[in-house]
C-alpha cells in the first residue's frame, strides 16, 4: 500500500508520554510537535531506546528518524523510529535534514543526474581511513573479483574535524587523475556524530561536482549521510561497493563460455538449414538437370530449323530451275548460238554490221566473226536482194 512506499525523514518533538516496559522488545512513546501541538505515537525497538542513553524520559526533546507504518488490524497509524537521539545531537541532525531539503530542492538528488559506473575501471580511486578495515574490504573484495584490478588509495581522516578537508581535497586529487574511471569513498560503521561529516554541505557539494563517478560506502546498511544521496551510486557497505565497481571474473568467463556455446550452436543449427535447404534445391528436376526446361524449346527450334532447311532447299530448287530456263532461253537467243549453227556475222572497218549487199562493193574488207574466231575477206562481188527477200525481211 502507499503507505509502505513512504520514504524514512527526521522528526523532531517532544517526549510527552513514554512509560518503560522491562523485557519488551518494542517500547511505545507519544511525540509531540511544539509548534502545532500534534502528537502520535512512536514505536521503536528496544535497541533504538537503548542506544538514546538513560536521559530518555518524558519532556525530552528528541530527533527521531521514522517511518509511517499503518496497523490493518487495529486500522491505525504511527511512526516507528530507527534513530531516536536528545537535543544536542538532535538539532545537528535537525540541521542536516534542513541542507538535505535544500539540496534536493536544487536538484542535487536527482537521479538524472548520476553519472553510470564503468564496467571495468582502468583504476580505482580509493578514500578511506588510515589502516582502515574499510580498506581491506574493498581491495580484497575488488580483487578477489577481479584479480587485475589497480587502486589509487588516498588514506585520510574519516571522522573528527580534519574529515571534511581531507576527503574533499583527496576526491579532487583523485578527480584530476586521467585513468582513474570511478572513486569510492568508504568508512567503515560507528556512532552517528562519527558518520556527521559525511553529511557535510562541502562534502556532498564536491561529490556532486566531481566528473568521476563516486561511489559512497559510509557505515552499513542503515546508516545514511546525504554523500548517499548525492553519490552517482550508493554501496550498504565497503565490501559491496567492491562488488559493484568491478565485475566478477569468474562469472563473466562462464558468461563468454556461455555465448561462445550459444554462438557455436546458433552457427551449427544455421549451416544445418541451409545445408538442408541446399539439398532439397539440388534435388529438384531443375537443378538435377538443368537443360531439362531448354529441352522442350531445343526441340521446337531444330524443328523450325528442319523446316526453314527444307523451304530453303526447295525455293532454291526453284530458282535454279527458273534460273536454267532462263540461260537456255538466253542462250538459245545470244549471237553466240547463231554462229554456233554455222552463221557468221560480217562487218565493216568501222565496226558496222552488214546488214545488206548494197552497203559493200567490190574490193572491201570485211571481218567475220565465226563461232570460234574471226576471219577478213575481200569482196569479189555483190548480188543485190531480191523484191520477194525485201518482203520477207533479212535472214541472217
Amino acid at each position: 500500500m502507499y503507505v509502505d512506499r513512504m520514504s524514512p525523514l527526521w522528526v523532531e518533538g517532544q517526549v510527552i508520554e513514554y512509560k518503560i516496559r522491562p523485557g519488551a522488545k518494542m517500547q511505545f512513546l507519544k511525540l509531540r510537535d511544539l509548534e502545532t501541538d500534534t502528537s502520535m505515537t512512536v514505536t521503536a525497538w528496544a535497541g533504538v531506546i537503548e542506544a538514546a542513553g538513560p536521559a530518555l524520559e518524558e519532556g525530552s526533546r528528541v530527533v527521531t528518524r521514522v517511518k509511517p507504518v499503518f496497523w490493518e488490524r487495529s486500522g491505525s497509524l504511527n511512526l516507528q523510529a530507527a534513530e531516536l537521539h536528545l537535543q544536542g545531537l538532535g538539532d545537528l541532525l535537525a540541521r542536516i535534514e534542513e541542507l538535505r531539503r535544500r539540496l534536493a530542492a536544487e536538484g542535487l538528488f536527482n537521479e538524472d543526474f548520476k553519472k553510470p559506473l564503468p564496467f571495468l575501471p582502468r583504476r580505482i580511486g580509493l578514500i578511506c581511513g588510515r589502516n582502515a578495515k574499510a580498506k581491506d574490504d574493498v581491495v580484497v573484495s575488488a580483487t578477489d573479483r577481479w584479480p587485475s584490478a589497480k587502486f589509487e588509495i588516498r588514506e585520510v581522516a574519516v571522522q573528527g574535524t580534519n574529515c571534511v578537508r581531507e576527503v574533499t581535497q583527496a576526491l579532487a586529487e583523485l578527480d584530476a587523475i586521467e585513468d582513474i574511471d570511478v572513486i569510492v569513498i568508504a568508512r567503515g560503521g560507528g556512532a552517528v556524530e562519527d558518520l556527521l561529516p559525511f553529511s557535510d554541505e562541502v562534502m556532498v557539494r564536491a561529490a556532486a561536482a566531481a566528473k568521476t563517478p563516486v561511489v559512497s560506502a559510509i557505515g552499513h546498511e542503515g546508516d545514511s549521510p546525504l554523500l548517499d544521496l548525492v553519490a552517482d551510486y550508493r554501496a550498504s557497505t565497503p565490501t559491496d561497493a567492491a562488488r559493484r565497481i568491478v565485475p566478477d571474473r569468474a562469472r563473466e568467463l562462464d558468461g563468454i563460455e556461455q555465448a561462445t556455446n550459444r554462438i557455436r550452436n546458433a552457427v551449427a543449427t544455421r549451416l544445418a538449414t541451409e545445408s538442408q535447404r541446399i539439398t532439397t534445391l539440388t534435388s529438384s528436376p531443375v537443378l538435377a538437370s538443368p537443360t531439362a526446361v531448354l529441352d522442350g524449346h531445343k526441340a521446337a527450334l531444330d524443328k523450325q530449323v528442319t523446316t526453314l532447311r527444307h523451304l530453303f532447299e526447295r525455293n532454291l530448287a526453284a530458282r535454279k530451275h527458273e534460273l536454267g530456263q532462263a540461260q537456255a532461253t538466253l542462250t538459245a537467243l545470244s549471237p553466240q548460238a547463231t554462229l554456233d549453227r554455222g552463221y557468221t556475222l560480217l562487218k565493216l572497218p568501222n565496226g558496222q554490221v552488214v546488214r545488206d549487199a548494197a552497203d559493200i562493193k567490190k574490193g572491201d574488207l570485211l571481218e567475220g566473226i565465226l563461232a570460234r574466231g574471226r576471219m577478213v575477206a575481200q569482196v569479189f562481188g555483190t548480188t543485190p536482194a531480191s523484191p520477194t527477200q525485201d518482203s520477207q525481211g533479212d535472214n541472217p
